[in-house]
């Protein structure tokens, strides 16, 4: 028959319980690279860099998406004159 408390729990003790409960905001580190905040133990979302390494390129990650938006014609397109 378990399951069913003897005594109604005061709201002091109830509060103390959940005090421990709340929403933690994240760390953050200093980019190496570009000097700015960035997850810990992440490449860094700005440089593409993570412990003084280059991961990935971003200004060719960058070119690919910004194609896409203007074949989907999200973003007008460049008229490239010489």
């Amino acid at each position: 028959m378990g399951g069913v408390p003897k005594q109604r729990h005061t709201k002091s003790r109830r509060n103390k319980r959940r005090s421990q409960i709340f929403l933690h905001s994240p760390n953050s580190t200093i980019c190496s690279h570009c000097k700015k905040p960035s997850l810990p133990h992440t490449i860094c979302k700005n440089c593409g860099y993570y412990q003084g390494k280059e991961y990935f390129d971003l200004s060719k990650t960058m070119e690919k998406k910004r194609k896409r938006r203007v074949k989907k014609g999200l973003e007008p397109q460049e008229n490239k004159e010489p």
